[in-house]
């Protein structure tokens, strides 16, 4: 392989681009596929970069990596940790990390693409490989969908992807069916009196409205939700006011809710919207509360037969001990938009990323140390090695387990 990985992530991880500001990854991307022959489309979705390579009659496979970093700031201590700051979708200048690998994701799937073409001479078909923007914020892939994605390259035979985590660096893991959750984000605005913090009497103070929301809101699922069902409602943002002495007119909250069934999610959002419409009644605001829908990720459901199909083929491959079952992922993913789209089988697993010696003496290695650092978190820092090569491995079989 002439790619020299290491340097390409560390290179990537330096330089992370928040939600449909990848322009500088998506260069990188667009260089490489254009050096090995692909018919490259930019510009999809706003920064998606999707090239496709005819290598003759054969199956259509569709390989996916996302791009996007978080608004994270890097505590890694890493000598290639990131100190990159951008502005938000928000207008707010926040510092941004790949707390999530999607710099594992991207250099993965290069090495791959190089890997693939070293070796046409040995398969048949059309390889597509997409590489998405705004898989954190945005939907990235329904917005590449609704931006004429299946008009500009062939509808895939199958989606193929996989998703860096902290199991150990070289372990692959595998789930049929539903995989991963679906995910439900919402902006609520509750409006209140604004006036001095010293006369709260002569206010409606939306910033306990907030507050009593965002209890009652924790048993939604503890009373609302059977126990046989899996329910995760966060709320992950509150904002309101500007000074310790001025009780605001509005206060903001973002929530996440990820659910694993159409009829619970249903029933949990009708919940939600409950609880705020009652509050704000009990507090007498003096304006309903506005409760915005913003990016839905479907339930993440991989396709039972591929998934046989390609746990043997990396068992044969790796060695029955690296490949496992971490079971449903309450996690959430937009993967499933390009699937869905297409009408095409989805098969998704996760890529280990941990220092396997953290792990020694477990007999069980479905289970994460609670040591670890999970994505999302400042000090998230997936060892590079066997991460990057397993990865590039792992996409290079999958492939080649559809194309002729």
């Amino acid at each position: 392989m002439g790619i020299d990985l290491e340097s390409l992530y560390m290179d990537l991880h330096r330089h992370p681009e928040l939600s449909f500001q990848e322009f500088r990854t998506a260069a990188v991307v667009e260089e490489h596929l254009t050096t090995l022959g692909f018919d490259v489309h930019t510009t999809i979705g706003g920064t998606g970069v999707v090239g496709v390579l005819d290598n003759g009659d054969g199956p259509v496979v569709l390989l996916r990596a996302d791009m996007d970093g978080l608004p994270v700031e890097e505590l890694s201590g890493l000598d290639y940790a990131s100190t990159a700051t951008a502005r938000d979708h928000t207008g707010q200048f926040v510092p941004v990390m790949h707390a999530c690998g999607h710099d594992v994701h991207v250099t993965a799937l290069i090495g791959a693409v190089e890997e693939l073409v070293a070796t046409s001479d040995e398969w048949a078909g059309t390889l597509i490989v997409l590489f998405q923007p705004a898989e954190e914020h945005g939907g990235g892939a329904q917005v590449m969908v609704d931006d004429g994605l299946y008009d500009l390259i062939p509808t895939p035979d199958v989606v193929l992807g996989q998703h860096v985590t902290p199991l150990p660096a070289g372990v692959l893991s595998l789930h049929d069916g539903v995989t991963m959750a679906g995910d439900d984000s919402l902006r609520i605005t509750l409006h209140g009196v604004g006036g001095h913090g010293s006369r709260p009497e002569a206010t409606v103070d939306p910033i306990v409205m907030a507050a009593n929301v965002v209890q009652r809101l924790q048993q939604v699922v503890s009373r609302g939700i059977a126990a046989t069902e899996s329910v995760v409602i966060t709320v992950g943002q509150l904002h309101a006011g500007t000074k310790n002495n001025i009780i605001p007119s509005s206060a903001t909250l973002g929530l996440s809710v990820r659910t694993f069934d159409d009829a619970v999610r249903t029933t949990v959002l009708r919940a939600i919207e409950r609880v705020v419409q009652a509050e704000a009644g009990a507090a007498g605001s003096p304006t309903a509360p506005e409760v915005i829908y913003e990016e839905r990720y479907p339930v993440t459901v991989n396709h039972t037969d591929s998934v046989a199909r390609l746990r043997e083929a990396f068992t044969s491959e790796f060695g029955a001990h690296q490949i496992v079952d971490v079971g449903v992922v309450s996690g959430s993913e937009d993967v499933g938009n390009l699937a869905l789209a297409a009408g095409a089988p989805l098969v998704y697993w996760f890529l280990g990323g941990a220092d396997p010696a953290l792990f020694e003496g477990m007999t069980d290695t479905d289970r994460m140390p609670a040591n670890i650092p999970s994505n999302h978190s400042p000090y998230f820092a997936p060892v590079l090695q066997p991460t990057l090569t397993r990865g590039v491995e792992a996409l290079v079989i999958a492939a080649r387990e559809w194309l002729l």
